[in-house]
């Protein structure tokens, strides 16, 4: 019985976080309130806090869980440099785009993440960090650190340029900048 409870409560919290992530990237972290989150969980709130010292804690899991599976869904591209291509030209797609609840928590969160308290940003650092490794060693193989430099740049190229192409309310133009930024990626990649 203690162990099909332990069980249980793993499986129910990975549930938690799971819908957290997506809601926090649709909505905000702001955007959503516990209640939101327990009910998007079906469950009640008086169960929160059987899982999560606070909002804040849970935040810092999402954020960490997110990039975690961000990191171990690059497994699943081609190799080197050609999956690397794969990965801008997903990463800035009008679907990516207009689904941020199923997309990348930097992209949808990192202005909130800025914000957030020193537990949410070492989750987020940690991550950060992973995503640049895996670019890097994608860039060069024989030498990933000689490539870290420009793995930061295209990190921060495609998150950027994600992230104005949600800010904009003209389409043509946001598919513009979408497409614009596959071009600059590909090119900064040579």
């Amino acid at each position: 019985m203690v162990r099909y409870a332990k069980e249980h409560k793993q499986v129910t919290r990975q549930r938690i976080i799971e819908k957290a992530g997506h809601r926090f990237k649709q909505d905000g972290i702001d955007g959503s309130g516990i209640s939101t989150l327990m009910s998007d969980a079906g469950l009640t709130n008086g169960a929160f806090y059987a899982h999560f010292a606070s909002k804040d804690d849970l935040v810092a899991h999402v954020v960490a869980e997110e990039l975690r599976t961000q990191v171990a869904s690059y497994g699943t591209l081609r190799p080197g440099r050609p999956g690397l291509e794969d990965f801008v030209r997903e990463y800035l797609s009008p679907e990516h785009r207009d689904h941020p609840g199923l997309g990348c928590p930097s992209a949808a969160l990192l202005d909130e993440i800025g914000r957030c308290g020193d537990e949410t940003k070492h989750a987020y650092t940690d991550g950060a960090r992973d995503i640049v490794e895996e670019i890097a060693a994608r860039l060069t193989p024989e030498n990933p650190r000689s490539a870290r430099g420009r793995a930061i740049g295209l990190f921060t190229m495609v998150v950027g340029t994600l992230q104005l192409s949600r800010a904009l309310s003209d389409r043509k133009f946001s598919d513009e900048v979408l497409d614009q930024g596959i071009e600059n990626a590909l090119a900064f990649m040579r």
